[in-house]
């Protein structure tokens, strides 16, 4: 049990402790951020990159392996895309997010 506590503290630091308000909003692309920030500012995919790997490396860190934190990156991206699109709730997104945990807790028994 004690690998599932650590995920889940993890996910909880970088999906609502590390994750702010410009990052949530500026990884929608939906949600053109740029005209308020100047024409410097990052696209979406960079701050949606930047948020996946943030969880891919908590993954990494966890387990010490970076398969996983390779495959939390991608999934996390993913997951949080089709949010940002619409095609999500919030509840099915984190939902999602657990589950990639518990699996990737079974990985580690």
């Amino acid at each position: 049990m004690q690998p599932l506590f650590l995920f889940l503290v993890g996910h909880a630091v970088c999906d609502f402790v590390l994750q702010g308000e410009v990052m949530g909003n500026a990884k929608n692309r939906k949600k053109w951020l740029a005209s308020g920030h100047g024409a410097g500012f990052p696209p979406w995919y960079y701050w949606l990159g930047a948020h996946a790997f943030t969880h891919g490396g908590a993954v990494f860190l966890i387990s010490g392996l970076w398969q996983l934190g390779a495959i939390e990156t991608a999934l996390h991206a993913a997951i949080d895309f089709s949010k940002c699109e619409g095609r999500l709730s919030f509840n099915v997104d984190q939902a999602l997010h657990l589950a990639c945990k518990l699996v990737y807790v079974a990985v580690l028994i």
